[in-house]
């Protein structure tokens, strides 16, 4: 089971003590690289863990965002969702559908730590469009 070893060291690496749930939460992350909202984790989970609440799984996600195991995507104040991919990677927002999509082959700024920019100190740093994705500018007819 590569994808416990993997949720176990990611945990271990953040100083995270692991539990059963924290476990299923890291890896539902690992394997559902759709940039899943704490409705689509709980709902993914709910089902195998009875013990599981919305709040636990919104805690822990938070958790994994601060001990930077998991990125914390907040696109607006309606829509937050998390990824697994720690590594320095552009998104894109779709308008109509609300996916989430990784550009891999967009470059994401990359910067020595810390970054100093104008006096201040830079802590995080996320890249993502907004727009229409490929899929539903198809379901329009409006593909190039």
């Amino acid at each position: 089971m590569m994808t416990e070893k993997e949720a176990l060291h990611r945990l271990a690496r953040g100083g995270i003590r692991p539990s059963l749930q924290r476990l299923a939460i890291m890896e539902y992350l690992l394997t559902h690289r759709t940039h899943p909202t704490v409705d689509d984790v709980y709902s993914g989970l709910c089902g195998r863990i009875s013990t599981l609440s919305k709040t636990t799984v919104y805690n822990t996600l938070r958790m994994f965002a601060e001990r930077q195991v998991a990125t914390m995507i907040t696109i607006d104040d309606h829509h937050v969702c998390y990824d697994g991919d720690i590594h320095p990677h552009v998104h894109f927002f779709c308008r109509n559908c609300g996916k989430v999509y990784d550009l891999m082959e967009e470059e994401a700024p990359r910067h020595e730590s810390p970054l100093k920019v104008e006096g201040h100190l830079v802590e995080e740093q996320q890249l993502y469009y907004k727009g229409i994705c490929k899929n539903c500018l198809e379901e329009r007819g409006m593909t190039h």
